[in-house]
């Protein structure tokens, strides 16, 4: 896997060994990066606070600040994929734009005052066809994770449904056996 574009165009990124993650692949991601760059409802990568749920490599979040986002919470509960994600972060030496986050994306509770102000863009890429979007979406409108008027990306099987209250999806797109939905923080 490698960084697509942006200031780390070309790097390389690790990815967790063993089948317990499923990275986005440079494909999918190139087209996911290519639509947030062209699309009228999509958030400004330049200075975006991002948080990329269930982070596995930490591809998504790496690739949004390479484009000119200011900061990634990455959200990871397995250890091997933290480690993955502490080597990325010091080969691209950015330890004062990123922050790991040892939690469950489906349980995050309230936004610490630590991680700075809500974010603009979140990345969801949870294990498909375990019912895990659901509960991560509340948990982000119930723990004021989100900026009004933030964009959320998930990935999901193809054929993975889930209701969105809260959000508005905004587009949806197909990508090989994966799904990407986007939704807006719905303000009313």
């Amino acid at each position: 896997m490698r960084i697509i574009s942006g200031k780390f165009k070309g790097q390389p990124i690790d990815a967790p060994a063993g089948r317990d993650t499923r990275p986005t692949s440079d494909r999918a991601r190139e087209s996911l990066f290519n639509v947030l760059a062209h699309a009228s409802w999509a958030p400004d990568l330049e200075g975006a606070r991002v948080i990329d749920l269930f982070a596995g490599s930490g591809a998504l979040g790496f690739e949004a600040i390479s484009r000119g986002a200011s900061f990634c919470l990455f959200v990871e509960t397995d250890s091997a994929a933290r480690g993955t994600i502490r080597n990325n972060v010091e080969h691209f030496q950015l330890f004062g734009n990123t922050r790991i986050h040892r939690r469950s994306a489906t349980d995050l509770g309230p936004k610490p005052s630590g991680v700075g102000a809500p974010f603009t863009l979140a990345f969801m890429d949870p294990p498909y066809n375990k019912g895990l979007v659901e509960p991560c979406l509340n948990t982000l409108l119930t723990g004021q994770w989100l900026a009004p008027g933030a964009t959320i990306v998930v990935e999901t099987d193809s054929r993975e449904d889930f209701a969105h209250e809260g959000f508005r999806l905004i587009d949806m797109r197909e990508a090989g056996k994966a799904k990407l939905s986007m939704l807006q923080l719905d303000l009313a």
